[in-house]
């Protein structure tokens, strides 16, 4: 047992689905909007199997079907414990980037699981597609529109630290295991999050170790903590995270491999992933240099018109509500416009 897992093995354990994996409702787990941890779901997936009988097995599988396409690879230093993050100055990353064959990251695994103090390595977020495409025929969900393709992340016993994504999220383990750790969207001011703008692989991370929760830097952790649920997936397991939920995922294994597939919560032609994170930083730029005062009004405008629960405009005639409007393809391209007008 690692040192992070030892440190949270007593967290309150996610939400298990166990029943049949072909009646498994997504619909329904997306409605409810919590995690959701469904064993077994892939299971019958020719890649999970061959991985049940050996990583040798698993591993000869991709370098058969691996295309030759250079695909991004961090190698971290064997100091940093696995855990991708920054320099102890801020001044970089931890990790080297590399660009090579799926086959040689699987060969250089291979001959670090022989090693005691080896370097973390992780092949980050590829698209199947792009290296691997034969994977695609009988690797998939039924549940989910064909449209929504899959990624793959494999590496050795590394750490991804406590962060978030946009967008709606299943994550299946293929081989290895893999303990997830999820928080709660209100705990971000208790994970001492790092620079938005300059993220190890795009997604701000918690500067804040599971596994020092009385570390002084952040004492606030430990009331995250409280909160945290935890589960380890096995070959075949996968769970369901929903938008904006904090997770912590340490692979366990010398050779571990994960396929997610990420999709937008909000069902509108041209709708994509990446507009609230604009939005945020546009609301940095519009709202943090404005007095208290000001900043609180413009809170009490936003809540209003985005984020309350009333319908803003109900007193007006539907034909000129305009962009507060129902949400419509026509209506984002004007709300599109709008806000470049007005940068």
């Amino acid at each position: 047992m690692s040192a992070v897992t030892a440190a949270i093995v007593k967290s309150a354990p996610l939400e298990e689905y166990r029943g049949d994996p072909s009646k498994f409702d997504l619909a329904a787990a997306v409605v409810r909007g919590k995690p959701l941890v469904i064993r077994k779901l892939v299971r019958d997936w020719p890649l999970v199997k061959l991985a049940l009988q050996s990583d040798t097995a698993f591993a000869k599988r991709l370098a058969q079907l691996d295309n030759g396409t250079d695909i991004t690879t961090l190698m971290i230093a064997p100091g940093a414990e696995g855990i991708i993050g920054y320099t102890p100055d801020f001044s970089d990353f931890n990790y080297q980037h590399f660009k090579v064959p799926l086959t040689q990251g699987l060969q250089r695994l291979a001959s670090y699981s022989q090693r005691e103090h080896a370097p973390g390595l992780v092949i980050q977020s590829v698209p199947v597609r792009d290296c691997i495409p034969g994977l695609l025929a009988d690797h998939h969900l039924p549940f989910l529109d064909p449209a929504i393709e899959p990624r793959m992340w494999i590496g050795n016993r590394a750490v991804t630290p406590t962060h978030f994504d946009s967008q709606q999220n299943i994550a299946c383990v293929v081989c290895g295991t893999r303990r997830f750790t999820l928080f709660p969207p209100e705990q971000l001011p208790n994970l001492y999050v790092g620079p938005l703008d300059r993220a190890p692989t795009g997604a701000a991370i918690s500067l804040a170790r599971l596994d020092r929760p009385d570390d002084p830097r952040y004492p606030r952790l430990k009331q995250a903590l409280t909160t945290a649920q935890a589960a380890d997936l096995d070959e075949g397991d996968a769970i369901y995270i929903p938008p904006l939920w904090w997770h912590h995922v340490e692979s366990l294994e010398q050779l571990n491999a994960l396929v997610n597939y990420w999709w937008n919560p909000v069902d509108v032609p041209g709708y994509v992933s990446g507009h609230g994170r604009a939005a945020l930083f546009h609301c940095l730029l519009a709202f943090r240099a404005l007095s208290a005062d000001q900043r609180a009004a413009w809170r009490n405008i936003l809540d209003y018109y985005v984020f309350g629960s009333e319908d803003p405009v109900a007193h007006v005639p539907e034909h000129r509500r305009g962009v507060l409007g129902p949400l419509t393809a026509e209506t984002l391209e004007q709300l599109k416009q709008l806000a470049r007008n007005n940068l």
